[in-house]
């Protein structure tokens, strides 16, 4: 089936929009700029490279992870960034997982090791919101660590997960103030917009914008990004099924 395109920009939910912006060694400047603005306050990304994003289990017939993009900095710290279309079940249990590959492969296949590991971090960018008011409306970024339960203090640094929930960005043009909530504001309305924003001016947003402006792509990249539209419309239609017949 051929699917008719009207939007002029990509949506980044699925498959071939996510990976087309930031899984492309042509693309890394978007994905930088989408980290820094996460993670200010921590050391600027300046460099990064892209590493296997499919993992196998270490012995034959375990389990595999399939990460959306996962990279390295030059400083060592390793992040799985992961797109996340719907509500899973065990969303939390297979994030938690994942993060288990790129710890245990630090590891050196011989000789002796001290132990030592490198920051790892998993940042989840969720088209869903956490059920069960788990947090309030208005919060929609969490930052989570292993703590101490009783005095709170951060136990162990090297292990963060972020999960951005995006149905609660609700800032418009007129009050984006930091890089974040611009990236924050492109990822949640993309696909919507038909003209470039004013209040996105700066030059990373002029990639961001050209690399997703469909009627630049190649007659493959088209046709590539209309399968993995019906897809994300297939996948939804099957998650409204399900919640419609359980609700009745």
């Amino acid at each position: 089936m051929q699917v008719e395109l009207t939007e002029r920009y990509i949506n980044p939910y699925t498959d071939f929009g996510f990976k087309k912006l930031f899984g492309t060694e042509l693309n890394k400047d978007l994905l930088i700029s989408f980290l820094n603005a996460l993670l200010s306050g921590e050391q600027e990304i300046t460099d990064l490279t892209y590493l296997n994003g499919e993992h196998l289990g270490d012995g034959y017939g375990d389990r595999r992870a399939v990460f959306d993009v996962y990279c390295q900095l030059a400083d060592g710290r390793k992040i799985i960034v992961e797109m996340q279309k719907a509500e899973q079940a065990y969303f939390k249990d297979r994030s938690i997982y994942y993060s288990t590959f790129p710890i245990r492969e630090q590891a050196p296949k011989g000789g002796t090791w001290d132990y030592h590991l490198e920051d790892v971090y998993t940042v989840g960018i969720l088209n869903f919101v956490f059920p069960g008011d788990e947090y309030p409306k208005d919060c929609f970024m969490h930052e989570i660590k292993l703590t101490d339960v009783e005095d709170k203090h951060v136990f162990y640094d090297k292990l963060t997960f972020i999960y951005l929930e995006m149905p609660k960005f609700n800032k418009t043009e007129d009050e984006l103030e930091t890089m974040f909530d611009k990236w924050m504001f492109a990822l949640r309305n993309l696909s919507r917009l038909l003209e470039r924003p004013k209040a996105l001016q700066e030059r990373i947003f002029t990639r961001l914008f050209d690399q997703a402006e469909i009627a630049r792509f190649t007659p493959q990249e088209r046709h590539e990004y209309q399968e993995s539209i019906k897809d994300y419309w297939d996948y939804y239609s099957t998650m409204t099924t399900s919640y419609n017949k359980g609700k009745a």
